[in-house]
């Protein structure tokens, strides 16, 4: 029979004295919150009978913080990882207890974005968003600036000089390196084309710039083609992908700036061959991994997801305890370049 772990274990694996154990799990003395929460995970990992009952010590006297999230799109792998790698990055968090309030808007209207928004009220001492760019959206991030609630743009920066911080990739970056990439593997100069899901979505549209500028400075000689809005339709995308490559049978490349880029990996492996047409596409999806496989995706530029929330979670721990700022501030992350060797 295996030997119940003891307090001197417990000190043993957390690399403190056994009285500091004593005083952790049985609340005689404050503890720094840090050395506290070493004796519970050094308690949890060697499996000491009283380690659930010091976590709840521990989560007791810990600070809240209400954590309210508008995404869309609720059906989409890419939004459900990023709501699963929210609730981790709220549980990974140390110092408070992080409770988050996730909801999803039935579709990119500014108005659902706006009612979700307003409805946080009560429930959330910070809000974070995926909205679209739009004056009501604006609006109301305003309104809950001035009730002391601040506002996080989330992967597109809506509500500039208002909100509280952009969290997100560099969208005008991102661009430059789709362009590049074409620009460098395609098969000579030709056409290329760039969809964008609308005209609300202002991280696409820095993303378009970016694109154009790349090849401005660069590789002129490449002919960039009137810009195709998908309206952030799997269909639309797959039908108007079909009549470009039908239409123009030089094109050499396709960057994706917005979502349902698998409209664009069907028709692509409908009628091309692998490599024949440089694709590049966001974020890592079954879909998008699979063309990196196959040779129909020749990048995937992806948002490090964990890195995201966990920085959302902290910032928004800041200003919560410091209430809105005047100064709008952008954070932004290093992307994460996935070619088909990555996979």
């Amino acid at each position: 029979m295996a030997r119940r772990p003891t307090i001197q274990d417990v000190a043993k694996a957390a690399g403190v004295s056994q009285a500091t154990v004593d005083r952790v799990l049985n609340g005689r003395e404050q503890v720094r919150e840090e050395t506290a929460r070493r004796v519970y995970d050094a308690a949890r990992r060697i499996g000491y009978h009283a380690a659930p009952l010091n976590a709840q010590r521990l989560q007791a006297d810990l600070p809240v913080l209400r954590m309210g999230v508008v995404l869309h799109k609720e059906r989409e792998v890419f939004y459900q990882n990023l709501a699963a790698e929210l609730e981790a990055a709220a549980a990974r968090a140390t110092g408070l207890r992080v409770k988050p309030v996730i909801e999803f808007a039935t579709s990119q209207s500014p108005a659902d974005f706006v009612a979700l928004m307003q409805g946080m009220r009560g429930r959330a001492d910070v809000i974070a968003a995926s909205a679209v760019t739009h004056p009501d959206v604006t609006d109301v991030v305003a309104t809950l600036k001035a009730e002391g609630i601040p506002t996080f743009a989330l992967l597109n920066d809506f509500a500039p000089g208002v909100r509280q911080n952009y969290l997100g990739l560099n969208n005008l970056k991102v661009g430059r390196i789709a362009a590049s990439l074409i620009g460098m593997a395609a098969r000579g100069p030709g056409k290329v084309a760039v969809f964008v899901g609308g005209h609300r979505w202002h991280g696409h549209e820095l993303r378009e710039a970016g694109f154009r500028s790349w090849f401005r400075e660069y590789a002129p000689r490449f002919q960039i083609l009137d810009t195709l809005a998908n309206l952030e339709t799997r269909q639309l995308t797959y039908e108007a992908t079909l009549d470009l490559l039908a239409r123009h049978p030089e094109l050499r490349g396709i960057y994706v700036a917005g979502g349902r880029m698998e409209g664009t990996i069907a028709a692509v492996r409908e009628v091309r061959k692998p490599s024949e047409v440089c694709l590049v596409v966001n974020e890592l999806t079954p879909q998008s991994r699979g063309g990196l496989v196959d040779g129909f995706v020749t990048m995937v530029i992806a948002t490090p997801l964990p890195q995201l929330c966990d920085d959302l979670v902290r910032l928004m721990a800041e200003a919560a305890k410091a209430g809105p700022s005047e100064v709008a501030g952008q954070h932004f992350l290093r992307p994460e370049l996935i070619l088909p060797e990555s996979v």
